[in-house]
């Protein structure tokens, strides 16, 4: 309860998601690409060849398999719990979405120049948005917000690139879009009036 009071978008998307992996899990399955697809999944040729553009969106809170909705949901948790508090609800909410959408057009851009199409989906791409936009504001606040230093989120972030990159199957063009794209959300709508101290 005191996490709901404290971060209840944090808590929310964490919930939705489940939710919906849950209803996907027990109707055909979340590891079936086809039912994926009949979910809303991102496939690049459904998207630009009959219109399809709401899988830009409706990908981001579909997993394939367990193991990958756990390991976005602990990444979000850890990180909203410092970024929400830290910017607040409707911002946090809206870094989320607008650079997991960033990030899920950077990787549909991607396919179309590469031509290398596969059936895409999770929540990574806003994932590595929430991480952009906690490395924008720890910036602002002067190198820390709680208990998370620049060192560490930059760490972090690099790790979790390089691991993308190390595995097969990882939709990467929409973890490093998510990455900038959240950064960039948090520089439009993160604009806290006075943080650094001025020197009488």
């Amino acid at each position: 309860m005191e996490e709901i009071k404290k971060e209840p978008v944090t808590v929310l998307l964490i919930l939705l998601n489940t939710l919906i992996f849950l209803i996907v899990e027990f109707t055909g399955g979340s590891e079936n690409g086809q039912h994926m697809l009949e979910c809303g999944a991102a496939y690049a040729p459904l998207i630009l060849e009959q219109g399809q553009w709401y899988r830009v969106f409706s990908s981001m809170f579909l997993h394939f398999g367990a193991p990958h909705l756990i390991n976005n949901m602990l990444v979000l948790f850890v990180l909203g719990q410092r970024l929400e508090p830290a910017v607040g609800r409707l911002r946090f909410l809206l870094i989320y979405i607008a650079g997991g959408l960033g990030g899920n057009f950077i990787s549909l851009f991607w396919d179309m120049r590469t031509g290398d199409y596969s059936v895409s989906a999770g929540a990574s791409g806003a994932v590595f948005a929430v991480m952009g936009g906690m490395i924008y504001v720890i910036i602002r606040h002067r190198g820390r917000v709680a208990d998370l230093t620049m060192k560490q989120m930059l760490i972090m972030a690099a790790f979790s690139l390089y691991f993308g990159f190390a595995s097969e199957g990882v939709d990467n063009a929409a973890h490093a879009g998510g990455l900038l794209c959240g950064f960039l959300a948090a520089v439009i709508f993160y604009h806290p009036r006075k943080i650094w101290k001025t020197v009488p």
